[in-house]
């Protein structure tokens, strides 16, 4: 346990952090299950919708610093390649 005081406030913020980055990343792991949930099912117009909120929860965990932009922008691609590629297929 930190002595100093600074030390302490650094673990609360420390502790926030984590909290919403946890809640962040949650959120994020939800919006993408519901959409790989959709695909397995072939609802394509359910998986569509889910594809926008999944790439709406990625967007924002890459502006709130929780997710790295690139790799944000890299998953939202390739759950776009993976849509569109069964949408082509139907």
């Amino acid at each position: 346990m930190a002595n100093i005081k600074s030390a302490k406030k650094r673990i609360k913020v420390i502790d926030k952090k984590t909290a919403r980055n946890k809640r962040v990343k949650d959120h994020v792991k939800e919006a993408l299950r519901a959409f790989e949930d959709a695909m397995a099912e072939g609802d394509l117009d359910k998986a569509g919708e889910n594809l926008v909120a999944a790439e709406k929860k990625l967007m924002q965990g890459a502006a709130k610093g929780s997710l790295n932009k690139f790799a944000a922008q890299r998953k939202v691609s390739r759950l776009t390649k993976r849509f569109n590629a069964a949408k082509a297929a139907k």
